[in-house]
């Protein structure tokens, strides 16, 4: 017991040992300190056994301190002063206006008249200002009609017919050979005035093509600024510039600024592919620099259910590109709360400083011009608290990743040949040690994600949508506190009470190991990210190393731990940042992702996970302390606490707060299905309100507020129709497969459908060649599903291969611009051998869906009743739609 004198005898390492504490359990003596073995008797030295309360305060207020440093750094978004370069208030001014038309989907007066009309008149003015300046200002805009096929969401094709995009070029007066690109979308997703994504893009690029052709100095080469009018609709504005603009065959390099949040700074998140003298000219140029290969690797990785223009100037056109976006405060995004007045002046202040610096820099550069010579390789790169960027070539960090890694292995094999550890005793306690270190996360994980399934189980998911630190509170204190029982366990009970501090040198031991594997690892697999577990190793290692004889002397002192808390301070905050952009994409990401994935299970993991790496080089201060009672008795009552609060639904997850909005999403389309058969004859036809959740809370926080939506009405997949007999606007079933459908009156939209079969013929090579026309509004998809034993061998779309998604279907997106003409389009299917009387009639259905998102069609009596019905807190994005059905 504490406060008594004990002396136990006991044989941690095959040695013979003595424990001594005295009665106030200040201190510890002990012979052999470490692992020497020797019988030898060596002089008693005063070692130092850390108090609960010690330990926990200062590990407690090291993590707070470097969390505060994160979040004071996050929210310094302009350093210094700005140059006066970039005019923020006069961004602000194009940014204000551009959103004051509303939302901008493709097709609508607000898209391609109004703001085009903006945008052209502010890009002549400039024209006329600059004119006897040493630069000439083009203006093209284009109307470009094509097709393409893309992996995303599975795999589906788009078509388009004249949509909008303004091309302004910028060159010096003599002309110009090689060119640059910026690109940005002016157009908007149904329902948002999309201030973020992307018309704070478009300001800022009205503004840095202000101040560029207004300088004196005449550039080198050439800028082009694309002002885009369709990304929504899955980056087909992109695809039809650098496809068929014929500037598009000078451009060597790119810049694209994209949102994936609203405000705060942008981050660049993808580079390449290789050329790191882009990465290079970013890290001289960027005023406020702001960076991460990790983001890069974890986007392309496709984990993120997300993409951009990036991928098709990359996969397209072959050209090399920097790819910047907002990614704070994600639950906004998308939604009607993407207003102007919520990005700050000065994120448009220092946007506009990076890209006007960096398309300064990178059109003075001589590497523009023949970028082939500089094009292998791939960069590391990484930012330190936004200060500064931190970049080198991927090949000098595979020799630095390397000599790191030795260094390790040589500190950890010259431990195992020391005196007294003959016959690989310590491999094998360093080994035992690893097992329990590697046991205890499993368990950890296991453990924490029985708490998350019982949360669910118990109609409690996503609490912590609107209450962050609530799942800190809970699962990052059940993972905390069940590693420290287990290894309070081990130390008790497999390696028998012993308090030395030879056991916190061997979990140290432990942590380097795993952390040194993860480092060859990634680096084998040529993975940049590398990094993160090459600071993870080198700066513990050196703390170490220097700390080594305080250590030996005077074992875990208050000014031993203190020195190695400050030496783990680097490699720590640049991990709690990276652990933070984790959140801040994720977090927000659940609310959109579907009824599919549990959330709870992802979010657990991640605050686990993050609670693993983070407690690793603190894991030997648990066999450093007298005791841990007191630490899992304050967690465990956190975790209780939070349990029991979480289980009353104390914490709600959404809010309609104007301050810090945390909206439900909801489509919501009025819609009239008809189905017709084999001779052409309407078969059935029905009308309703059809609702999907995108998440996984589905509707049972909304059933209290609107009763007719409950589990009756709950729909369900039809297989023997296309995607289930819905119309989906892109292809996402699998990811909302819980719908509702409340039965309504018909929809009687002004510019129906005109959808017919032209031809039908036999090829020689046997297969059937079928040609439609459609006409429609400015959105519609066709659905594809060829029945068992048919299939599609060539089409119209795309490079003439037929992509099915994740189903087994095609979906084709189709989308329009103004006047655009009759879409006409043909497949050929090749006819079962053996047809399948048990299936539906024929060898494929075909069905089409339209989407009015703009326009006196896209409202309807009993849509406007029911969105009124919805609580402040919910998002409804709602649209009037119709699908019809043929057998062939």
């Amino acid at each position: 017991m504490e406060g008594d004198t004990t002396v136990r005898r006991i044989k941690p390492f095959g040695t013979q040992q003595y424990v001594a504490q005295d009665n106030n359990g200040a201190q510890d003596r002990c012979e052999n300190n470490g692992y020497n073995g020797e019988p030898k008797r060596k002089p008693e030295v005063n070692l130092y056994l850390l108090r609960e309360g010690l330990a926990a305060s200062l590990v407690s207020v090291f993590i707070l301190v470097l969390w505060a440093l994160v979040h004071l750094s996050l929210q310094q978004l302009v350093i210094g002063k700005p140059t006066g370069e970039f005019n923020a208030v006069r961004a602000r001014q194009h940014l204000e206006q551009i959103t004051s038309a509303g939302p901008r989907p493709v097709g609508s007066q607000e898209n391609e008249v109004l703001t085009v009309g903006y945008l052209l008149k502010q890009i002549e003015d400039i024209q006329v200002e600059t004119a006897a300046g040493p630069h000439q200002l083009t203006i093209d805009i284009q109307r470009p009609t094509g097709t393409f096929s893309i992996d995303f969401l599975g795999g589906f094709t788009s078509f388009y017919d004249h949509i909008t995009n303004i091309a302004v070029r910028l060159e010096p007066k003599g002309g110009a050979q090689h060119l640059m690109l910026a690109n940005c979308h002016f157009d908007t997703v149904a329902n948002s005035p999309g201030a973020s994504d992307d018309a704070v893009s478009c300001a800022v690029m009205l503004e840095v093509l202000h101040s560029l052709a207004n300088q004196s100095t005449p550039l080198n080469h050439g800028v082009i600024f694309l002002f885009n009018g369709a990304e929504e609709n899955v980056l087909q504005a992109s695809h039809g510039f650098i496809t068929q603009h014929p500037w598009a065959k000078q451009v060597r390099a790119f810049i694209n600024l994209e949102a994936a949040g609203v405000g705060g700074k942008e981050v660049v998140f993808q580079t390449g592919p290789e050329n790191p003298w882009l990465v290079q000219a970013y890290v001289h140029a960027a005023k406020h620099p702001f960076a991460s290969v990790v983001g890069q690797e974890v986007f392309q990785s496709g984990v993120i259910p997300s993409d951009t223009d990036f991928r098709i100037f990359r996969d397209f056109g072959n050209i090399p590109g920097i790819d910047l976006a907002f990614i704070e405060n994600g639950f906004i995004y998308h939604t009607k709360y993407d207003t102007a007045n919520r990005i700050l002046t000065d994120s448009i202040q220092r946007a506009g400083d990076n890209i006007l610096a960096v398309l300064k820099y990178l059109a003075m550069s001589e590497k523009l011009a023949d970028s082939s010579e500089y094009r292998h390789g791939n960069m590391v790169f990484f930012d330190l608290l936004g200060v500064i960027v931190v970049a080198y070539p991927a090949r000098v960090g595979t020799i630095l990743n390397y000599m790191v890694a030795t260094a390790t292995f040589l500190y950890l094999a010259k431990k195992a040949s020391m005196p007294g550890h003959g016959g690989g005793r310590y491999v094998r306690d360093l080994a035992c040690a690893t097992g329990v270190a590697l046991l205890s996360w499993f368990v950890t994980l296991l453990s924490v994600l029985i708490v998350a399934l019982l949360v669910t189980l118990l109609g409690r998911s996503m609490f912590w949508y609107n209450h962050f630190y609530a799942s800190v509170c809970l699962y990052g204190a059940a993972a905390t506190g069940k590693m420290i029982l287990i290894h309070t366990l081990a130390k008790n009970l497999y390696y028998g009470g012993v308090r030395l501090v030879e056991l916190g040198d061997l979990y140290f031991d432990v942590s380097l190991l795993l952390w040194c594997c993860s480092l060859v690892w990634l680096t084998q697999h040529g993975l940049c990210s590398a990094y993160v577990p090459m600071l993870m190793v080198a700066f513990p290692l050196a703390t170490r190393l220097l700390l080594a004889k305080e250590f030996k002397h005077r074992g875990a002192s208050a000014k031993y731990c203190v020195l190695y808390l400050l030496g783990l301070a680097l490699p720590y905050v640049h991990f709690m940042f990276l652990i933070w952009v984790v959140f801040e994409i994720f977090t927000p990401i659940m609310g959109r992702s579907g009824t599919e994935i549990p959330p709870e299970v992802v979010l657990a993991s991640l605050v686990t996970l993050a609670t693993i790496f983070l407690s690793s080089f603190f894991l030997h201060f648990i066999y450093l302390v007298r005791s841990t009672k007191r630490i899992m008795a304050g967690l465990g009552f956190v975790f209780t606490i939070m349990f029991l609060l979480v289980s009353c639904g104390l914490f709600f997850p959404y809010s309609g707060d104007l301050d810090s909005p945390r909206p439900k999403r909801v489509f919501l389309q009025h819609t009239t299905r008809t189905f017709h058969n084999l001779q052409g004859q309407v078969e059935s036809r029905d009308s309703g309100l059809w609702i999907n959740s995108f998440d996984y809370t589905g509707i049972q926080h909304i059933t209290p507020h609107i009763p007719e939506i409950n589990e009756t009405v709950r729909t369900r997949c039809r297989e023997d129709r296309p995607f289930c007999g819905y119309p989906w606007f892109l292809p996402v079933k699998f990811l909302s497969r819980k719908n509702w459908y409340i039965p309504a009156p018909e929809v009687s939209p002004s510019s129906p459908v005109e959808f017919s079969l032209l031809s039908k013929e036999e090829t020689s090579w046997g297969t059937i060649k079928m040609t439609f026309s459609a006409k429609g509004p400015s959105h519609m998809s066709l659905y594809l599903m060829p029945h068992r034993g048919a299939s599609l061998s060539t089409w119209s779309f795309g490079d003439g291969t037929p992509r099915f998604d994740l189903s087994g279907e095609y979906f084709v997106f189709y989308s329009h611009g103004l006047d655009a003409p009759t879409w006409i389009f043909w497949f050929e299917i090749q006819p079962p051998a053996d047809p399948d009387p048990s299936g539906p009639e024929g060898i494929i259905s075909v069905a089409i869906s339209s989407h009015y998102f703009f326009g006196k069609d896209r409202r309807t009596a009993q849509l406007e009743e029911m969105l009124h019905r919805f609580p402040t807190w919910a998002f409804p994005s709602s649209w009037v739609s119709t699908y019809d059905m043929y057998r062939y």
